[in-house]
Protein backbone atom coordinates (compact mmCIF):
# COMPACT_ATOMS: atom_id res chain seq x y z
CA UNK A 1 0.00 0.00 0.00
CA UNK A 2 1.19 4.00 -0.02
CA UNK A 3 3.62 5.13 2.11
CA UNK A 4 1.56 6.82 5.04
CA UNK A 5 3.95 10.35 5.46
CA UNK A 6 4.80 11.52 8.73
CA UNK A 7 2.87 14.13 10.27
CA UNK A 8 4.33 17.11 12.53
CA UNK A 9 3.38 14.69 15.72
CA UNK A 10 5.80 12.29 14.15
CA UNK A 11 8.75 14.22 14.19
CA UNK A 12 11.41 13.74 17.02
CA UNK A 13 12.71 16.75 18.88
CA UNK A 14 16.12 16.22 16.98
CA UNK A 15 14.27 16.15 13.12
CA UNK A 16 14.01 12.52 12.86
CA UNK A 17 10.74 11.02 11.16
CA UNK A 18 9.51 8.79 14.20
CA UNK A 19 8.35 5.23 12.62
CA UNK A 20 5.24 4.83 11.47
CA UNK A 21 2.88 2.46 12.78
CA UNK A 22 -0.08 0.19 11.52
CA UNK A 23 -2.85 -0.85 13.59
CA UNK A 24 -2.40 -4.68 13.69
CA UNK A 25 -6.61 -6.45 13.71
CA UNK A 26 -7.45 -9.85 14.01
CA UNK A 27 -10.03 -11.97 11.46
CA UNK A 28 -12.56 -9.71 12.18
CA UNK A 29 -11.59 -6.57 11.87
CA UNK A 30 -10.80 -5.66 15.92
CA UNK A 31 -7.74 -3.80 17.15
CA UNK A 32 -5.22 -6.44 18.82
CA UNK A 33 -1.52 -4.28 18.44
CA UNK A 34 0.25 -2.01 16.71
CA UNK A 35 3.45 -2.52 14.05
CA UNK A 36 6.15 -0.59 12.34
CA UNK A 37 4.86 -0.19 8.43
CA UNK A 38 7.42 -2.05 7.23
CA UNK A 39 7.64 -4.93 9.51
CA UNK A 40 3.88 -5.54 8.83
CA UNK A 41 4.71 -6.03 5.02
CA UNK A 42 7.59 -8.24 5.61
CA UNK A 43 6.60 -11.93 5.02
CA UNK A 44 4.72 -13.37 5.92
CA UNK A 45 2.75 -10.02 6.45
CA UNK A 46 0.75 -8.94 9.61
CA UNK A 47 -2.70 -8.55 9.26
CA UNK A 48 -3.01 -4.89 9.78
CA UNK A 49 -6.14 -2.16 8.72
CA UNK A 50 -5.83 0.08 4.86
CA UNK A 51 -8.14 1.86 3.38
CA UNK A 52 -8.82 2.17 -0.24
CA UNK A 53 -10.94 5.23 -2.01
CA UNK A 54 -12.41 5.46 -5.74
CA UNK A 55 -13.52 8.35 -7.13
CA UNK A 56 -15.72 9.14 -9.97
CA UNK A 57 -16.25 12.00 -11.78
CA UNK A 58 -20.02 13.49 -12.95
CA UNK A 59 -20.13 11.05 -15.98
CA UNK A 60 -19.00 7.86 -13.99
CA UNK A 61 -15.42 7.77 -14.91
CA UNK A 62 -13.11 6.35 -12.16
CA UNK A 63 -9.90 8.24 -11.22
CA UNK A 64 -7.07 6.22 -10.99
CA UNK A 65 -3.32 6.49 -10.51
CA UNK A 66 0.28 5.95 -11.18
CA UNK A 67 1.95 5.57 -8.26
CA UNK A 68 5.37 7.18 -7.91
CA UNK A 69 8.66 5.54 -8.94
CA UNK A 70 9.83 6.62 -6.07
CA UNK A 71 7.73 4.52 -3.73
CA UNK A 72 9.41 1.64 -1.81
CA UNK A 73 6.15 -0.53 -1.99
CA UNK A 74 4.64 -1.57 -5.82
CA UNK A 75 6.77 1.86 -7.68
CA UNK A 76 5.17 3.03 -10.94
CA UNK A 77 2.15 0.74 -11.17
CA UNK A 78 -1.36 1.70 -11.91
CA UNK A 79 -4.03 1.50 -8.68
CA UNK A 80 -6.91 2.67 -7.68
CA UNK A 81 -7.57 6.58 -6.88
CA UNK A 82 -6.27 6.63 -3.33
CA UNK A 83 -5.18 3.58 -0.91
CA UNK A 84 -3.30 3.54 2.15
CA UNK A 85 -3.08 2.93 6.09
CA UNK A 86 -5.00 4.91 8.85
CA UNK A 87 -2.72 5.60 12.29
CA UNK A 88 -3.38 3.81 14.98
CA UNK A 89 -6.86 4.93 16.64
CA UNK A 90 -8.13 6.82 13.23
CA UNK A 91 -11.21 6.22 11.74
CA UNK A 92 -10.46 4.92 8.17
CA UNK A 93 -13.08 7.59 6.93
CA UNK A 94 -10.88 9.98 8.52
CA UNK A 95 -7.72 8.57 6.91
CA UNK A 96 -9.44 8.25 3.32
CA UNK A 97 -10.04 11.95 3.21
CA UNK A 98 -7.17 12.80 4.48
CA UNK A 99 -4.79 10.83 2.32
CA UNK A 100 -6.82 11.56 -0.34
CA UNK A 101 -6.06 15.51 -0.21
CA UNK A 102 -2.52 14.96 0.46
CA UNK A 103 -2.14 12.61 -2.25
CA UNK A 104 -4.46 14.67 -4.79
CA UNK A 105 -5.14 18.00 -3.57
CA UNK A 106 -8.90 16.87 -3.87
CA UNK A 107 -11.70 16.88 -1.48
CA UNK A 108 -13.93 13.92 -2.03
CA UNK A 109 -17.62 14.18 -2.10
CA UNK A 110 -20.46 12.00 -1.18
CA UNK A 111 -17.94 9.54 0.40
CA UNK A 112 -19.31 6.87 2.01
CA UNK A 113 -18.14 3.29 3.23
CA UNK A 114 -18.46 0.70 0.32
CA UNK A 115 -17.67 -2.43 3.02
CA UNK A 116 -14.24 -4.51 3.90
CA UNK A 117 -12.37 -7.06 2.22
CA UNK A 118 -9.38 -9.13 3.59
CA UNK A 119 -6.81 -10.47 1.58
CA UNK A 120 -3.11 -11.74 1.53
CA UNK A 121 -1.32 -10.54 -1.81
CA UNK A 122 2.39 -11.64 -1.92
CA UNK A 123 4.26 -8.82 -4.26
CA UNK A 124 6.60 -10.75 -5.96
CA UNK A 125 8.74 -7.16 -7.32
CA UNK A 126 9.41 -6.14 -3.77
CA UNK A 127 9.15 -9.59 -1.94
CA UNK A 128 6.53 -6.99 0.74
CA UNK A 129 3.50 -9.00 1.45
CA UNK A 130 0.02 -7.52 1.79
CA UNK A 131 -2.16 -8.78 4.69
CA UNK A 132 -4.95 -6.24 5.16
CA UNK A 133 -8.12 -6.02 6.49
CA UNK A 134 -9.27 -3.34 3.63
CA UNK A 135 -11.97 -0.34 4.25
CA UNK A 136 -13.27 0.44 1.00
CA UNK A 137 -14.81 4.08 0.15
CA UNK A 138 -16.35 5.49 -2.69
CA UNK A 139 -17.53 9.01 -3.56
CA UNK A 140 -17.56 11.77 -6.51
CA UNK A 141 -14.51 14.14 -7.49
CA UNK A 142 -15.92 17.60 -8.62
CA UNK A 143 -12.09 19.31 -8.88
CA UNK A 144 -9.31 18.60 -11.34
CA UNK A 145 -6.15 16.29 -9.06
CA UNK A 146 -2.42 17.83 -8.47
CA UNK A 147 -0.64 14.80 -7.48
CA UNK A 148 2.08 15.14 -4.96
CA UNK A 149 4.82 14.16 -7.50
CA UNK A 150 6.42 12.15 -4.21
CA UNK A 151 3.38 10.14 -4.20
CA UNK A 152 1.54 9.91 -7.32
CA UNK A 153 3.29 9.71 -11.17
CA UNK A 154 0.67 10.59 -12.82
CA UNK A 155 -3.27 10.25 -13.16
CA UNK A 156 -6.24 9.67 -15.14
CA UNK A 157 -10.33 9.61 -15.56
CA UNK A 158 -11.28 5.93 -17.23
CA UNK A 159 -14.25 4.28 -18.05
CA UNK A 160 -14.81 0.28 -17.38
CA UNK A 161 -13.99 -0.35 -20.98
CA UNK A 162 -10.73 1.88 -20.46
CA UNK A 163 -10.07 0.22 -17.69
CA UNK A 164 -10.39 -3.02 -18.17
CA UNK A 165 -8.39 -2.52 -22.26
CA UNK A 166 -5.57 -0.47 -19.78
CA UNK A 167 -5.75 -3.62 -16.77
CA UNK A 168 -4.47 -5.81 -19.91
CA UNK A 169 -1.91 -3.47 -20.86
CA UNK A 170 0.02 -2.17 -18.08
CA UNK A 171 1.10 -3.32 -14.66
CA UNK A 172 -1.41 -2.81 -11.96
CA UNK A 173 -1.20 -2.94 -8.16
CA UNK A 174 -1.48 -6.48 -6.59
CA UNK A 175 -4.47 -5.54 -4.32
CA UNK A 176 -6.46 -3.55 -7.21
CA UNK A 177 -8.37 -6.13 -8.53
CA UNK A 178 -9.33 -7.42 -5.30
CA UNK A 179 -10.66 -4.26 -3.91
CA UNK A 180 -12.39 -3.13 -6.61
CA UNK A 181 -14.38 -6.08 -7.40
CA UNK A 182 -15.61 -6.03 -3.57
CA UNK A 183 -16.43 -2.11 -3.94
CA UNK A 184 -18.37 -3.20 -7.05
CA UNK A 185 -21.69 -2.91 -5.54
CA UNK A 186 -21.64 0.18 -4.20
CA UNK A 187 -19.81 1.77 -7.27
CA UNK A 188 -23.04 0.66 -9.78
CA UNK A 189 -25.10 2.39 -6.82
CA UNK A 190 -23.18 5.39 -7.06
CA UNK A 191 -22.60 5.55 -10.36
CA UNK A 192 -25.97 3.85 -12.10
CA UNK A 193 -26.30 1.00 -14.59
CA UNK A 194 -24.88 2.81 -17.76
CA UNK A 195 -21.52 3.53 -16.46
CA UNK A 196 -20.81 -0.47 -16.68
CA UNK A 197 -19.04 -0.89 -13.90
Amino acid sequence: MPTTPASPADISPNGVAAPIMLELVDENGATIGTSEKLSAHLPPGRLHRAFSVFLFDASGRLLIQRRALGKYHSPGVWSNTCCGHPYPGEAPFTAAARRTAEELRVSPSLLCAAGTVRYNHPDPASGLVEQEYNHLFVGLVQSEPKPDPEEVGETAFVTAAELAELHEDRPFSAWFMTVLDAARPAIRELTGPSAGW
